[in-house]
């Protein structure tokens, strides 16, 4: 089978803009489309409480016409128009949706970041990891969030194999950002947040990225929309992962960026595995 996941950064924008930036976008989605995934997990959608618009939705049908789909979005206490996330995947399938909450400090429960599938063989959980916030303001909370997102998979583990994914909001090693020195206390590289994400690894799961292409630098999920030469220079971010229950790492062949071109902040990543 095969996965995609991308932060998209608003899919509405995507879908609907006429901006230079929207337009860089589709093009990604292009790419998405000509990988012919299986499922593709969206995250940072932006939609409003009610979800996709009928222009959304003829939209979405004309872009992945062989695709059903489940969403959350980001509802009160939460901001509105903030964080959630889609996951479509090929007709014919019939997962067991669920949206979890996850008992985390509030509102971040409330702003649609988890979706959850579930097949008779494995669970498929994507989720976009709450950033700890300029100044770090939202960093304890983004403690107790890791530490109850790695009780939830574990439990889901404990019934069948899973694979996740998304934006984590994490780089783990200092292989996975290009200035580790210059970035101890940025939000994503913090002492904390990267202890956060090996206890989920000690949990039983595996970085399928890193299980396949070991130590390699330079390979980058991010760069900073803010500086205009972060993707010319480089200087990128490894924060979006496909992990998976330990155990199906063996049936893991592809785990690697698809090329999002010009276009800076995420670039989409896939996961190949034989399940």
């Amino acid at each position: 089978m095969k996965f995609i996941s991308w932060n998209i950064d608003s899919l509405n924008a995507a879908l609907t803009s006429d901006s230079a930036r929207a337009q860089l976008s589709r093009q990604v989605l292009k790419t998405i489309q000509e990988e012919d995934a299986d499922i593709i997990a969206i995250q940072e959608t932006k939609l409003p409480v009610k979800g996709p618009s009928k222009k959304h939705q003829e939209l979405l049908a004309q872009w992945f016409p062989d695709y059903d789909y489940a969403w959350v979005t980001s509802c009160e206490p939460a901001r509105k128009g903030y964080a959630g996330t889609m996951t479509l995947y090929k007709k014919g399938m019939s997962p067991e949706v669920t949206l979890p909450k996850i008992g985390a400090p509030e509102p971040m429960d409330a702003e649609g970041r988890m979706i959850t599938l579930e097949f008779e063989d494995f669970f498929f959980n994507q989720v976009y990891t709450p950033n700890a916030g300029n100044g770090l303001v939202r960093l304890g909370d983004r403690q107790v969030w890791d530490e109850k997102y790695g009780e939830y998979l574990e439990d889901l583990s404990k019934k069948k194999p899973v694979i996740a994914t998304g934006d984590y909001n994490v780089a783990h090693k200092e292989i996975d950002l290009a200035n580790p020195q210059s970035n101890r206390q940025s939000p994503g590289f913090t002492d904390e947040e990267r202890e956060g994400f090996t206890k989920l690894l000690n949990r039983g799961f595996i970085d399928s990225f890193r299980h396949l292409h070991g130590d390699v630098e330079g390979v980058y999920s991010w760069w900073a929309q803010r500086v205009k030469t972060s993707k010319i220079n480089n200087s990128g971010w490894r924060i979006d992962y496909f992990l998976v229950s330990e155990g199906l790492e063996g049936a893991v062949s592809r785990s690697e960026m698809l090329d999002s071109g010009p276009r800076q902040d995420h670039t989409p990543i896939v996961l190949e595995i034989s399940l």
